[in-house]
């Protein structure tokens, strides 16, 4: 006598039925990827508040919201186009900076950890069936500020030249201002996808009937 059971896929993000697979990219993903890179772009850009070495903006809610949107591929190849261009030398990261230098300066890690983070926040969007406040919440609280923290804030004190510590501590003012658009990139991305399901990236690929 045997049994199995299937988890219940309202109780959390696991997709373990969905057998649909997608392969490639389209135009469609193109654009999409455009329009959020743009997003977390305007984000960046004018509302920058100095504080130490690193600013507060809304860079983050951008790059939180790519991959709650448009899931793992789609989000994280957003935040690398955004980024692409600014080292570029398009003037779109905070304080109107751009090339080469901020991705070698004080801030930099929080630019590669963006896209380790969106990346993470992306693979657990992709295993909702539905996508969920709270697990998309979780999401961004993962990737969105542990995941870039874990590369930031090393990164900050050996450029610095200031203690693990006391570089934690400073990235501790940032903490509450990240924890609100952790929950804001959740509510906006849970109303686009009642709204308007974004589609899965890449083409379907045909099943094969497995003997």
């Amino acid at each position: 006598m045997s049994s199995t059971s299937s988890p219940d896929a309202s109780s959390g993000p696991p997709n373990a039925g969905a057998a649909q697979r997608y392969r490639g990219i389209t135009a469609r993903d193109i654009a999409l990827i455009a329009v959020f890179a743009a997003i977390i772009a305007v984000l960046s850009m004018p509302f920058a508040i100095p504080v130490g070495p690193v600013p507060i903006t809304l860079q983050t809610l951008g790059v939180m919201l790519a991959p709650s949107v448009l899931g793992a591929k789609r989000g994280t190849l957003a935040v690398l186009v955004f980024l692409a261009l600014a080292m570029a030398g398009l003037p779109l990261l905070a304080g109107g900076r751009g090339g080469l230098a901020p991705f070698l300066g004080v801030t930099a890690g929080y630019l590669y950890g963006f896209v380790l983070g969106a990346l993470v926040i992306g693979l657990i969007v992709d295993r909702m069936v539905k996508y969920r406040m709270t697990w998309g919440i979780l999401a961004n609280l993962l990737g969105g500020i542990l995941v870039v923290y874990l590369v930031g804030v090393p990164w900050m004190a050996v450029v610095t030249g200031d203690a693990l510590l006391s570089a934690v501590v400073s990235a501790g003012a940032f903490l509450p201002g990240d924890l609100a658009k952790a929950v804001a990139a959740a509510a906006i991305a849970a109303g686009v996808h009642r709204a308007y399901p974004v589609p899965p990236a890449g083409r379907p690929v045909p099943e094969v009937n497995r003997q």
